[in-house]
């Protein structure tokens, strides 16, 4: 599980589990460029960490492929992209979600996959090697209602894991994701609609362990899928999620 020499992006690293997934990474002996929406977020981790900080709007084809640039430029080469980037909806009826916050979680959570494998899969074919890793979601194995369209979403994800890995296999790129249950990030408040005790309680009496994800656990899994430890495993949705999908 260890990733010394490896260089890495990880798309919405700024905060929750993809600062757990770059911090996992950094610690096993990576480079790890940290691409954020939020700049500053992004330049604070970088700092932790020993990273570089880029600015992208991974919804946007031209700041993906101005982060391609920019990695290269910094880094040389790069091993391991991780897709983590994402957004929901507020709970409420599928037909109550507006066209405008369907087409964002769709652009961020669905397009994106699309437009950094466009940016970065030659790069991995020229080099015979990569690994790709999709955060999708729980959400995309076992859907809860009135999130309809970030279920949708997130099996999306899943599924284009699998397209690709079966597609890239021949090219020597490795493509896997990982399921969280919700934790302690950003995205929290959304899921449940408001955070409080009442609310918390019921939603860990489904998660048979008994307590949310959180980004050691995410950045653990995702270390061990992108180092050479996985080099067999390839188009794996592996759920981290404490029995919740069970």
């Amino acid at each position: 599980m260890q990733l010394n020499s490896k260089t890495a992006i990880v798309t919405g690293g700024a905060s929750g589990f993809g600062h757990g997934i770059a911090r996992a990474f950094a610690d096993a002996g990576a480079k790890v460029i940290i691409a954020d929406l939020n700049e500053d977020g992004a330049k604070a981790v970088a700092q932790e960490i020993g990273g570089f900080a880029v600015q992208v709007d991974v919804a946007n084809a031209v700041s993906v492929q101005n982060l391609a640039d920019l990695a290269l430029e910094k880094l040389g080469h790069i091993d391991i992209l991780v897709n983590n980037a994402g957004i929901t909806h507020l709970p409420q009826a599928l037909e109550e979600v507006s066209e405008d916050e369907f087409d964002h979680v769709l652009a961020v959570n669905a397009k994106s996959v699309y437009l950094t494998a466009r940016s970065f899969v030659p790069h991995f074919k020229s080099r015979k090697s990569g690994a790709i890793l999709n955060i999708a979601s729980t959400a995309g194995v076992s859907p809860r209602p009135r999130l309809n369209w970030y279920n949708a979403s997130k099996g999306w994800m899943i599924t284009a894991t699998k397209t690709m890995a079966i597609e890239l296999a021949p090219n020597g790129i490795r493509v896997n994701a990982i399921n969280p249950v919700a934790g302690e990030t950003p995205l929290l408040k959304s899921f449940m609609g408001e955070d409080t005790p009442e609310i918390r309680a019921k939603f860990l009496s489904t998660i048979p362990l008994g307590r949310f994800s959180t980004a050691e656990d995410m950045g653990a899994a995702a270390t061990f899928l992108c180092s050479d430890a996985a080099s067999m495993i390839t188009g794996v949705a592996m759920e981290v999620d404490g029995g919740r999908c069970i």
